[in-house]
């Protein structure tokens, strides 16, 4: 009788001990899921223009001539090529080149103008991925002028500005006046103001 109230005493403290081992196992299987941090894939790297004008260069370009020989004048089509290599001062850059337009500006009966080659000298501002200058040099132009075929020296002067699409790659613009005074000694001046935009290449 006493070994019955005994198993009797001890039954409930032996549920209260199981119902204890099982809150933890339920407290688990009620957690809320770990959520795994999303992986952030680093953007791609795009070479850019450091600001740093210094180097050699080449380029293609298109643009238009608007040409007179004394009263008779005209207007063409021009493509070129050019090459040159600048340097990086920190506020401003200097450079030289050369380059070469080819034109067929018809100046009136026989007269033309064929093509003006260039040495090319250069100031500019240094804006970052933007240079803007001021150009002037020597300048060469093959024509035909009253009669007389030839070559003649002359001078030019302009402005322009390019802009850096990245570590290689510029485009920009230019505008040039070309003075080529009493050509081949036939007493006319052959003028011709030039605008080009250009492509080029850095390196």
């Amino acid at each position: 009788m006493q070994k019955s109230n005994f198993i009797r005493g001890i039954a409930p403290l032996a549920a209260l001990l199981a119902a204890g081992a099982a809150v933890p196992a339920l407290a688990g299987g009620m957690g809320a899921p770990v959520v795994e941090p999303p992986v952030m894939t680093p953007a791609p790297v795009v070479q850019s223009m450091d600001g740093n004008w210094t180097g050699g260069w080449v380029g293609g370009k298109l643009g238009y001539a608007d040409g007179d020989a004394g009263a008779n004048g005209g207007n063409s089509g021009t493509y070129g090529i050019a090459g040159g290599y600048d340097w990086d001062f920190g506020k401003w850059v200097a450079g030289a080149a050369l380059d070469w337009d080819k034109t067929d500006v018809d100046l009136g009966g026989t007269d033309n103008l064929k093509d003006i080659t260039r040495l090319k000298f250069r100031v500019g501002a240094d804006l970052g991925r933007t240079l803007v200058y001021a150009t002037a040099g020597p300048a060469r132009a093959n024509a035909n002028i009253a009669g007389v075929s030839g070559h003649d020296n002359g001078w030019f002067g302009g402005i322009g500005a390019d802009y850096a699409l990245n570590d290689k790659w510029t485009v920009g613009g230019e505008v040039l006046s070309n003075q080529f005074d009493n050509f081949q000694n036939t007493g006319v001046d052959l003028k011709a103001t030039t605008a080009a935009v250009n492509v080029g290449f850095r390196f």
